[in-house]
């Protein structure tokens, strides 16, 4: 590519913009920018700012809306969407940001792909894994249809080697494809619970190396969980013909998902039925298999672009400004239909089923900042309340915009044989509107929470460039500290050796918990959260509920049976030190929590356990957004 990015943008300080000076692009998020985002030389120098980013990501994603108003509403479209993110109240996922308007041109960070029962799918699957993961993008992945090890093979009179084996392929396919040259690719695997390699699955993380690339789920049902209740037996089916291979007691199963879950966090579940009954368009198919981070179904070749809202943005005087947000989930749909209108999509069969239904996916990012502005608990009934009601109104304010952009430019062409016409609608412009995500890096940029999840931590060291160590503190914990008189050396030395605001001197208790970060926070009020956002979300929302080293198995079990009973559709739980290196030094949790020990199967996430992207020696979860440099 030549010097400077080739797109439209446009150009200086946009017609009157405020700029980036509310944008909280501190130290840490411009390394993560001038690393992975703004634009470079062949020689690899930066020579584009941060406000020159968001000027070209505004300009290009605007310029769809030639195709309806001409210029005038191209520059007129630009300069809010500029607006939006520069006023630090949303972001588009990061491929968004890296590729809008150079040429690349692929904007969308979610895809899922068929894997059928034969040598030839399996391998054009690879092969089409490689090209979206190239483009910047993560892949999801039902294995469900592939025959169990040791099947016959008649065209060969051979034995197949079973969808795990054959998942180690596009794992070492993802290992040596760099992802849009700026991140590694990730993967979601999922396998439905009555397959006959299910229980070869559940332990594949146990190995060492194994399915590095790889996040992990079973799908399961209400007739697994009805058969689990019941003390029954399930069948395990072989998808070749159909015929029973083993009948196994639901509940050993079980055990052994909760084992493995709670032994290195993965496989996660997801609840098939829960999924589907959200399927916009049944006709069109079910929907087996989600992007890498669990919270986007989608169905064959369907991509999905997502994109946040910064919830702390929204704070006006001590209370939601909720025409401010809904006004901002109005715009911020608009933004991400005219994504999927403008995007280059690496497959033309993804381009074809991506804009059969033109699935977008709105969420949040910095919901546990909003709460400690609000001085809101995170561990309270009222948070579960304000969640419920912040995705409420930005699911309907989302679609109205659908619907209002539906009128104006035609609804999504699968809508005639949608759920949408089923309840009346006349127009959606959008088969799904909402998604809750992780958001990556997205909340660094932000400098804010991440996703829906409690704060992480208080305190903790950072990694940064040369080798340099840097202690971060919540700077919201700081100043309420100076508040109270107690910003000192020796406060935050306690802070740095307990991890928790309730061991610094003097510091009172509805402080403490304010404050309380994510071990503190009982499993039951993180899933509480998560089903209140679930309620108003079209797509599925992530969360990760953390759980402290010495959690007993049973709290596990406790968790997904609870998931499932709340409607939710997946489950992740994380054990802190539960698997892999971590790369962030975290500092000591409540209760002295012992720090992890290295393993041997790649580098993985101190906060939820997912997939580390290395770019240069900055690491980044793609789930979460924990990030070091060094």
């Amino acid at each position: 590519m030549g010097p400077g990015p080739a797109g439209p943008r446009f150009g200086g300080h946009p017609h009157g913009s405020k700029g980036l000076s509310s944008v909280p692009f501190g130290p840490q998020a411009q390394v993560v920018l001038e690393r992975r985002y703004l634009v470079k030389d062949q020689a690899g120098r930066v020579i584009e700012t941060p406000e020159q980013m968001l000027s070209r990501v505004a300009g290009a994603v605007a310029s769809a809306e030639a195709a309806w108003g001409g210029q005038a509403a191209v520059e007129r479209a630009a300069r809010e969407f500029f607006d939006l993110m520069a006023g630090g109240r949303f972001l588009p996922n990061s491929p968004t940001l890296m590729n809008a308007g150079r040429s690349l041109g692929q904007l969308s960070a979610c895809f899922v792909l068929p894997v059928d029962d034969s040598l030839e799918s399996i391998f054009e699957a690879v092969k089409e894994t490689a090209l979206i993961h190239k483009s910047g993008g993560g892949t999801g992945f039902s294995f469900s249809r592939l025959r169990p090890a040791g099947d016959l093979v008649a065209s060969t009179n051979g034995v197949s080697s079973g969808p795990v084996s054959f998942m180690n392929v596009f794992d070492v396919a993802t290992e040596a494809v760099k992802q849009g040259g700026t991140r590694r690719g990730a993967n979601m695997g999922i396998l439905g619970v009555g397959h006959p390699d299910i229980e070869t699955f559940i332990k594949a993380k146990r190995q060492p190396g194994c399915l590095q690339n790889f996040n992990l789920s079973v799908m399961v049902g209400d007739d697994f969980m009805a058969a689990l209740a019941a003390g029954a037996d399930w069948l395990l089916i072989n998808p070749r013909g159909r015929q029973v291979t083993r009948r196994v007691p639901a509940r050993q199963l079980f055990d052994l998902l909760v084992e493995a879950a709670h032994a290195s966090g993965e496989p996660g579940l997801a609840f098939f039925d829960a999924i589907n009954r959200a399927n916009p368009t049944p006709a069109l198919g079910p929907l087996e298999a989600t992007n890498p981070c669990g919270e986007q179904p989608l169905l064959a070749y369907e991509s999905c672009t997502l994109g946040s809202l910064v919830l702390p943005a929204f704070v006006r005087a001590g209370q939601v400004d909720w025409p401010a947000l809904e006004e901002a989930a109005a715009r911020a749909v608009r933004f991400l239909d005219d994504v999927v209108e403008v995007s280059r999509f690496p497959l033309p069969r993804v381009s074809q089923a991506t804009r059969l239904t033109r699935k977008v996916g709105l969420g949040v990012m910095g919901f546990a900042d909003l709460l400690v502005d609000l001085g809101i608990p995170y561990d309270s009934g009222q948070a579960v309340e304000l969640g419920r009601q912040v995705m409420e109104r930005i699911q309907a304010a989302g679609h109205a915009a659908s619907a209002e952009l539906g009128r104006a430019r035609g609804s999504f062409p699968a809508f005639p044989q949608s759920r949408w016409r089923e309840k009346g609608l006349t127009h959606m412009r959008n088969a799904t509107v909402t998604t809750v995500a992780p958001t990556g890096t997205l909340s660094l940029l932000m400098g804010c929470s991440s996703g829906i999840e409690p704060l992480f931590a208080l305190a903790y060291t950072r990694r940064v460039l040369e080798g340099e160590e840097l202690v971060e503190i919540n700077q919201r914990f700081l100043r309420e500290l100076a508040a109270q008189g107690l910003d000192t050396p020796a406060a935050r030395r306690q802070l740095m050796a307990s991890g928790r605001a309730g061991q610094v001197a003097g510091l009172d208790p509805a402080t403490a918990r304010l404050f309380a970060t994510a071990h503190e926070v009982p499993p039951r009020r993180h899933l509480a959260v998560q089903a209140a956002f679930q309620a108003h979300t079209d797509n599925g929302v992530s969360k990760t509920v953390n759980l402290p080293a010495r959690a007993p198995v049973e709290d596990v079990r406790q968790v997904f049976l609870e998931a499932h009973a709340l409607g939710l559709k997946g489950v992740t739980v994380f054990r802190h030190g539960s698997r892999g290196r971590q790369v962030l030094e975290l500092l000591p949790l409540p209760g002295g929590e012992p720090a992890p020990a290295p393993a041997a199967n790649g580098l993985h996430c101190p906060r939820c356990g997912g997939i580390l992207a290395t770019d240069g020696g900055c690491r980044t979860c793609a789930c979460c957004g924990a990030s070091g440099c060094e």
